[in-house]
Formats: C-alpha cells, structure tokens, sequence
C-alpha cells in the first residue's frame, strides 16, 4: 500500500506543461506513491484561447483530468507544481490557485510537507528559472519544504541542468518535451516522493 501521497498540480496552455506534469506524476507512482494529477481552473476568455489552436485543442482533450481542490493539498503529504511562464513568473491560473490557500496555510496544513517546481517557456532564457523560483516564494510563505532536483543525478545534465526544477523550452513550434526532458520530470518525482519518505521517518 503507498505510504506517501503526491499532488501534482498545474497549469498547461497548450500541453507542454501538462505533459512534464504526466512524466513527473509516473516517476512518483513507480516510487510507490499514490498520485493524484490536478490541472487548474483556466481562466482565460475564449476568444483568447480561440486565437491559439493548440491552446483550444490541449483545453479540450484535458477536460477529463479533475481540477484541483483545496482537498487535494489536504490529502498529500508532498506537492509538485507546475506551470508555464508568463514574463518570468508563474501563469495567473495557477496564482489564483494558491491564493485560496490561506486558510490551509492559517491552521499548518501546508507546513513541512515537501514540495517542488517545473515550468516550460518558449525561448531557453525566458524566465524558465524565475518562474519556478516565483512558485518557491510562496513555498517559503507556506512553511514547506523545497525539493528542487540540483545535480543529484546525470540525467539532470541530459535535460539541460536547471537546478531549479525541470524546464523545457518549446521554441516557437511549440514542440512537446523530448525523452531527456521527460526522463528528468521522472527523476524529480522520484526524488520528491524519496525525501518525503525520509521526512516521515
């Protein structure tokens, strides 16, 4: 039976995200947690997401992947989040997630559980690392504990070396995670449900 519970939680336009978020989400399964993979609300208007085919099209084939709840945060005893950037800081999708977290963060709930970040962005330096350490701001605010993956392994330097958390940069096709970067997303849940096994001792 697993003895650790995993969120993962994210934000994903037009999949990049959502499919670091799916890699992530098996590392931690073969880890032998249980996982519950959380998309958040979009909030963007229609005409907007219409403008963007692949942001209609990625909308539309998630819409069976349950919204995250407070009850999600609740229920695991670690977090992944991730999310695309928006000028070197997290999408305001995700943000409004975490802002209906302060009556967890009041009573605890949210303090010394383990947690990490991962992003994707168009351009190899278009905030990949700002934008996750915009997440661990509010990580810090929460009390919990950061896991970033660092150089703890070789196929970190396969995947392009962020200490931060796994980035990937799309370029402007829009092109998926390549298998480097996904086995990377697979170590880092790996590592994330390993130190929360070890927190519980």
């Amino acid at each position: 039976m697993p003895d650790i519970n995993v969120a993962v939680v994210y934000y994903s336009a037009t999949g990049s995200v959502h499919r670091l978020a799916e890699a992530l989400a098996e590392g931690a399964t073969k880890a032998g947690a249980e996982v519950r993979l959380r998309r958040v609300k979009e909030l963007a208007p229609d005409s907007a997401i219409d403008a963007n085919p692949a942001w209609r099209e990625h909308l539309e084939a998630s819409r069976d992947i349950p919204e995250a709840t407070l009850d999600d945060l609740v229920w695991g005893h670690a977090y992944a989040f991730g999310t695309p950037t928006r000028f070197g800081l997290m999408a305001s999708q995700l943000k409004q997630f975490m802002d209906t977290t302060g009556g967890l963060w009041s009573e605890g709930i949210l303090a010394d559980k383990p947690v990490t970040g991962f992003t994707s962005a168009v351009n190899p330096n278009g905030g990949l690392e700002t934008t996750i350490v915009s997440m661990y701001h509010v990580f810090q605010h929460w009390g919990s504990i950061i896991v970033p993956p660092g150089y703890t392994d070789p196929v970190l330097h396969a995947a392009g070396g962020n200490p931060y958390g796994i980035s990937w940069p799309t370029g402007q096709a829009g092109e998926l995670p390549d298998d480097e970067v996904l086995n990377a997303a697979s170590y880092q849940g790996n590592r994330l449900v390993d130190i929360a096994r070890r927190l519980q001792g």
